[in-house]
């Protein structure tokens, strides 16, 4: 949280950088659900995280989005892994951006279902989810020249959204590809709704992960600004899937995309 505050502090500065005209930023890819599921890191609870098996489930279940987590290796290819190490995931030890990508694909993710899973290329992924799952991209460690190249490849422009997790990386992708839309943090020191509107005039933006007030979720909204909520965690359920869509949020960040779909069916969210 302290790095999502950071960038949202460095954003809200970047209001009054002379020189710089707004971009059009798109707006978000289409879905036909009110409240949107994002499965994180995949549907993890049957196949490991952040794998091709991952992603193929969550896009089987239902889930709007998945959760990508973006690396560079030692020699430049792109690859989807959560942590700077491959320490936690698999069966090496190392730093991925130390690692070339044949070192890479030796791995062995560790895994609950006794299959063999490997950390995919970005490129496979996308191919995967084309036309079937949208992509949040988590922009861990990329080059967004390199990463917006294969995006076009795929023919995957408009089913991907993109998270910041680097303040340079705003007016990197401002610069490379305006039109693609930006997710990011909202510094904890806008707190009314004049200061929010400020921020977004100024700051390009279709999505906002940490707005909990429902009164700010519903400001956002009216500016065409969805609000994305985390709601993974070990205790994650009903309960707290109620207590996050009354805060008037239009989508939901889930270790559980499955049993959340249900329980939105069932609730007539979708």
């Amino acid at each position: 949280m302290l790095l999502r505050n950071i960038i949202g502090l460095f954003l809200l500065s970047a209001i009054s950088l002379p020189g710089r005209s707004q971009q059009h930023t798109g707006g978000l890819p289409h879905s036909k659900n009110k409240v949107i599921v994002i499965a994180h890191r995949g549907n993890h609870v049957t196949a490991p995280e952040n794998t091709l098996a991952s992603y193929r489930e969550a896009a089987d279940c239902g889930a709007d989005y998945v959760e990508v987590d973006l690396r560079t290796t030692k020699d430049g290819h792109l690859i989807v892994l959560h942590d700077a190490t491959v320490d936690r995931t698999t069966n090496g030890k190392g730093r991925v951006n130390e690692m070339t990508l044949a070192e890479v694909k030796k791995l062995q993710v560790f895994n609950r279902n006794k299959k063999t899973h490997r950390i995919p290329e970005f490129r496979e992924v996308l191919a995967l989810c084309k036309d079937k799952i949208h992509i949040y991209l988590d922009f861990k460690d990329a080059d967004v020249a390199e990463t917006w190249k294969q995006i076009k490849a795929a023919g995957m422009e408009n089913q991907i959204v993109v998270y910041l997790n680097k303040p340079a990386q705003y007016h990197h992708w401002k610069d490379i590809a305006p039109q693609l839309p930006l997710m990011t943090s909202l510094a904890k020191e806008v707190v009314t709704k004049e200061q929010l509107v400020q921020f977004l005039e100024k700051t390009n933006v279709k999505v906002l992960d940490n707005v909990s007030d429902p009164e700010m979720a519903r400001a956002a909204q009216a500016l065409g600004v969805s609000v994305w909520l985390d709601v993974q965690s070990p205790e994650e359920g009903p309960v707290s899937w109620k207590e996050a869509l009354n805060k008037e949020v239009q989508g939901l960040q889930t270790d559980k995309p499955r049993e959340l779909i249900q329980y939105l069916q069932a609730n007539n969210y979708r």
